[in-house]
């Protein structure tokens, strides 16, 4: 078995640019990504400056372009299946049966989504239906926009997107308590419609609201809006590797990246870094990159 300095397990923004710094500072890199990115449904990416309004894949492209320009660096398109500590790091299995070692781990799988049970709503996530104001606000920019959330934050994304769109309908989907009766009585003081009846479905063209559907026959005109799905992290190497979670299941980390678990690091979503979005991601996984370097350098230090 080839044994490499670092293995980094996911190749989103955070992965790919924690490969990027560790394949430039001469260390070599097992990058292993399944190729499915939480950010394909939709049709662009924003708030990453000189790649605002790229589509997802074309981002991968030319970020895999740049990363595997250093050739310290290997790329497997394979989910990682298990992960074995050993006493000098650590042995990643892969699901052809290959083992790989590396003496640092960085996980940064990402999440996962799982939506709103309501009918047809894949058709619309991702083209009028988003998750965060900041990535996709602008396009829906004073239109006629639907929340659905039945989320305790439900109140605070509203008074977000008052930022983008005045004309705005809370849809709770049935779950009248993600809004208490102080954040109700706000929202009626400011023309904001609070609806409790539960989402039957949803209408429109090429994945184009135009219409919310309720179990009492009642519906109402939305072009857009936004939803809260519950978020899932993709890895759970917690029992192999021994590092801690908060009680989302985000891998806990210091401002660097680094897990309670010895010689092993987190980036991106994987470590729960909000707001969601390529830029946060980027960053961090550059910092784990960084603190790989440093624990790296040291111990070669005391080895020479």
């Amino acid at each position: 078995m080839m044994r490499y300095d670092v293995a980094i397990i996911g190749g989103g923004p955070a992965g790919l640019n924690a490969a990027l710094v560790l394949g430039r500072a001469r260390k070599t890199v097992a990058l292993f990504d399944n190729a499915l990115p939480r950010n394909r449904v939709t049709h662009a990416s924003h708030g990453f400056i000189t790649r605002d309004g790229v589509k997802p894949a074309e981002f991968r492209r030319i970020a895999y372009e740049e990363v595997l320009g250093y050739p310290t660096v290997k790329h497997w398109e394979i989910a990682v299946t298990d992960i074995r500590r050993t006493e000098d790091g650590f042995v990643i299995d892969t699901p052809a049966g290959e083992e790989v070692q590396a003496g640092k781990i960085i996980l940064s799988g990402g999440l996962r989504e799982e939506l709103p049970e309501i009918k047809d709503i894949k058709d619309y996530y991702g083209k009028s239906l988003f998750a965060c104001p900041f990535c996709d606000g602008w396009e829906l920019r004073d239109q006629a926009l639907v929340i659905i959330s039945d989320q305790p934050h439900a109140f605070h994304k509203v008074k977000l997107l008052q930022n983008w769109s005045r004309d705005c309908i809370v849809c709770t989907n049935g779950t009248a308590a993600a809004l208490d009766a102080e954040q109700r009585e706000q929202l009626a003081a400011r023309g904001i419609s609070v609806i409790d009846t539960p989402i039957s479905a949803l209408s429109g063209n090429n994945g184009m609201l135009e219409r919310v559907h309720f179990t009492d026959g009642t519906s109402i005109k939305r072009s857009g809006g936004f939803i809260d799905p519950a978020q899932i992290p993709n890895l759970d190497f917690k029992k192999a590797l021994g590092y801690e979670t908060n009680d989302t299941g985000a891998i806990i980390t210091n401002e660097m990246g680094k897990t309670t678990a010895e010689g092993v690091y987190a980036a991106g979503d994987t470590a729960y870094v909000m707001p969601s979005q390529l830029i946060y991601a980027a960053a961090s996984g550059s910092k784990a990159a960084m603190a790989v370097m440093a624990d790296l350098t040291e111990e070669n230090w005391k080895r020479l």
